[in-house]
């Protein structure tokens, strides 16, 4: 339940920082309004999986939960691309995650 309400987090977190790119520096209407429901709705997840664990290892998990939807929505949504390095850092922030619970999530 802990790691699925992280990755949800992550989720929320991400789709608000895609429509913080639509809102063209909040000066769009709905997609502003969408930035604070969906940043809203990502910590309030977060800080209820933060009442029973450790708040660092938490916020850490699911930062980098969102590090790695990020990478990945803006190559598929947004045609962004990556050097090598950019993705052996990606990798390396995965592999930080997965250490975070003692074991591969």
């Amino acid at each position: 339940m802990y790691l699925l309400m992280a990755v949800a987090a992550a989720l929320f977190y991400t789709v608000g920082g895609i429509f913080m790119k639509f809102s063209a520096g909040f000066s769009q209407l709905i997609p502003t309004g969408m930035v604070y429901l969906f940043f809203l709705t990502g910590v309030s997840l977060q800080t209820y999986i933060t009442h029973n664990a450790h708040l660092g290892i938490t916020y850490i998990l699911v930062l980098g939960l969102e590090a790695m939807c990020a990478v990945l929505f803006s190559f598929f949504i947004f045609k962004e691309s990556y050097t090598p390095l950019t993705l052996v850092g990606v990798f390396l922030i995965a592999a930080g995650t997965a250490c975070l619970r003692g074991k591969v999530v």
